[in-house]
């Protein structure tokens, strides 16, 4: 199978890579990235002698430069996006440009190619916020950013593509996602290398807002099972199964690397914060899906990543990110 995978370079994207050339010996991988702030080649250096891969630096929203891509695959998979929510509060624009522009211009492309699948990887922020319960894959999408409004455009562009068209996509929608190679804006690695920096921690509000963590490699996994077993037409929630509160990883994390709790510093809420997010992933796992990682144990790898990856993480705090880190935090 030749698969075209965008945002190949960002991080849930290039651990699906590494997985599916790990998995599968006889696919080959196109990787369409732009390479904004959040892409980074250094996530893939290790395959760039295997011949089963291929890095293509270009926009989803050119047409021009996804068709002969699109040409030479039987898949897309599309990662690309822009997907943090402070940063859709202080320019949307991007954010509709590529989730939902970009999301169509694929679409066209795979309907043009008669692609066998079409997955796209959306985040279980469409649905909104839940205070008890959990949603399914047929509840009311109820986006609070303009990033979550964005990818539910996408998801519902995606599904009609099926209805209307006949392609058969697939739309995931994952929990929060963590592991080693996650861009440091992310609460987790964030707060993972604010703390080995002795840097305050700044927690939103009275920190009890509520997610399901799931480990990237459990999501890569579970999206490698709706690409190959998944019915056309339909979503998929994944769920890690590990509901915490912010200020709980918060503290663990602390924990972890023998950091104090003073270094917590409770800041203005972001506007719109859903309270709670909760998955039913009862559909995917009818197709024998099931976390493999316990949240603790993974969060402790992944903190160790970043101790033990310095060099990877401080060159981005120490460019792009830390003007944005400045301007959103400094003032709150």
């Amino acid at each position: 199978m030749r698969l075209l995978v965008t945002g190949g370079a960002g991080f849930i994207g290039s651990h699906f890579i590494r997985h599916i050339l790990a998995t599968y010996p006889s696919y080959h991988v196109m990787n369409l990235d732009k390479l904004t702030y959040a892409g980074n080649l250094e996530n893939l250096a290790d395959l760039e002698s295997d011949p089963r891969y291929r890095f293509v630096q270009g926009d989803i929203c050119e047409p021009s430069v996804v068709d002969p891509l699109a040409r030479e695959a039987d898949v897309i998979v599309n990662f690309a996006a822009e997907t943090h929510v402070d940063r859709s509060i202080l320019e949307p624009g991007s954010f509709i440009r590529t989730d939902v522009q970009g999301t169509h211009v694929l679409l066209e492309a795979a309907r043009k190619y008669q692609h066998r699948r079409y997955v796209q990887i959306s985040t279980d922020e469409v649905y909104g916020s839940i205070d008890t319960g959990v949603f399914s894959e047929d509840d009311r999408l109820q986006p609070s950013s303009p990033y979550s409004a964005s990818k539910a455009a996408g998801d519902l562009l995606t599904l009609s593509y099926f209805t209307t068209y006949g392609l058969p996509t697939l739309v995931t929608r994952s929990s929060n996602n963590f592991g080693p190679n996650q861009y440091p804006e992310k609460l987790i690695p964030l707060f993972i290398t604010n703390a080995i920096d002795g840097v305050p921690l700044p927690v939103y509000g009275d920190g009890m807002n509520v997610r399901d963590w799931l480990f990237v490699l459990d999501n890569c996994r579970g999206i490698d099972l709706v690409l190959h077993r998944g019915q056309a037409g339909s979503i998929y929630n994944i769920g890690g199964d590990n509901e915490r509160t912010n200020l709980e990883v918060t503290r663990l994390i602390l924990r972890e690397l023998g950091r104090p709790e003073s270094l917590i510093h409770y800041v203005l809420d972001r506007a719109g914060h859903d309270r709670r997010y909760a998955l039913d992933c009862t559909r995917i796992a009818t197709l024998g899906f099931r976390p493999a990682f316990r949240f603790e144990d993974a969060l402790r790898a992944t903190v160790h990543w970043y101790a033990d990856h310095p060099s990877w993480w401080r060159k981005l705090r120490a460019g792009e990110f830390q003007h944005y880190y400045q301007q959103q935090y400094e003032n709150r």
